[in-house]
């Protein structure tokens, strides 16, 4: 984990990044300001296995400050499964999401939050707001622009803040890319949608860029190249999103485990919806276990994962 604070970067004052990886989303810490605004907020809290350590890491970001508020992107298990962990340590918290997913949470609906078809998790936790597209959020001291950002995610937004020209790309915009766009694995088109934030991130014209995932950055026009290059492949072969698509949901799951047995991920992998819509929809010349074995053995080439051999226990996959 790595932690951006002002003094080291061209952050705004009160602001600081705790970049997290890959299981877990960075988290955007902004302390209160001299009583003007409603308190300390986090943009976006991880996943929930790093509940207790997201916890730890808020709080001695904001050195002694109560949380009161916790701001969500977006609903992916990622970006908000530490939302339960900060409200039990802060019940006073109020926890503001994009539009569109009120009533799901307020019912709580694993299937249409997107849990149960990535067979990921996350806590239950209680919302109390929206952040609205067009609407202003205040923090640290200054006014965040709240820009709807669909494509990776239908409800997603980003966060601007004009003075600084600092952007809060969530998983629109990487140094390297952006996230699946998870609507096009249902059939519904929305490559488009990647394409038109990408336009909207392109006029705000950011001078520093905090991502969802990876470090902060500053040179906006390669992260844009690669991004549309990015997305012009997967237009031009939307079997080739599928096949990134499936090894991202694969990997994510092995950051979580760190090793499982091939048989129980092979049992997993049939229990996951989403899986068995890109095998039916994308894969199904290939069986289900050819297409999983194939997949497993992209992730070994590219050394995101090694294969174990046990006289005792089997097959296992291992992260790395």
């Amino acid at each position: 984990m790595t932690a951006i604070s002002p003094t080291s970067t061209a952050l705004p004052p009160g602001m600081s990044v705790l970049e997290r990886g890959w299981l877990s989303a960075n988290n955007i810490v902004f302390a209160a300001d001299s009583g003007d605004e409603p308190g300390a907020a986090v943009v976006d809290t991880g996943y929930q296995i790093h509940g207790e350590q997201t916890v730890t890491l808020i709080e001695a970001a904001l050195a002694g400050q109560p949380l009161a508020r916790i701001l969500n992107t977006h609903l992916h298990s990622d970006h908000c499964g530490g939302n339960a962990a900060l409200q039990t340590h802060w019940p006073q918290a109020q926890c503001l999401i994009p539009p569109g997913q009120a009533e799901a949470v307020h019912n709580w609906d694993p299937h249409a939050l997107s849990y149960t078809p990535t067979g990921q998790d996350c806590p239950r936790f209680a919302i109390h707001g929206l952040l609205e597209p067009g609407a202003e959020v205040r923090l640290s001291g200054r006014d965040w622009q709240i820009h709807a950002a669909p494509g990776h995610d239908p409800h997603s937004i980003i966060l601007f803040e004009p003075q600084s020209r600092t952007l809060v790309s969530a998983d629109a915009l990487w140094e390297n890319g952006f996230g699946v766009v998870f609507p096009e694995l249902e059939g519904e088109s929305a490559f488009d949608e990647v394409a038109a934030t990408l336009d909207v991130i392109e006029g705000l014209a950011p001078q520093t860029i905090v991502p969802g995932h990876g470090p902060v950055f500053y040179a906006l026009e390669p992260a844009l190249a690669t991004a549309r290059r990015r997305l012009e492949g997967f237009v031009q072969d939307p079997k080739r999103h599928a096949l990134y698509a499936a090894k991202v949901l694969l990997k994510y799951k092995l950051l979580e485990w760190q090793r499982i047995r091939l048989d129980a991920l092979r049992a997993w992998a049939r229990q996951t919806p989403y899986f068995r819509l890109l095998h039916t929809r994308y894969f199904s010349l290939q069986t289900e276990q050819q297409w999983l074995q194939e997949i497993v053995d992209g992730l070994i080439s590219s050394g995101a994962a090694q294969r174990q051999e046990s006289a005792e226990q089997g097959s296992w996959l291992l992260n790395t």
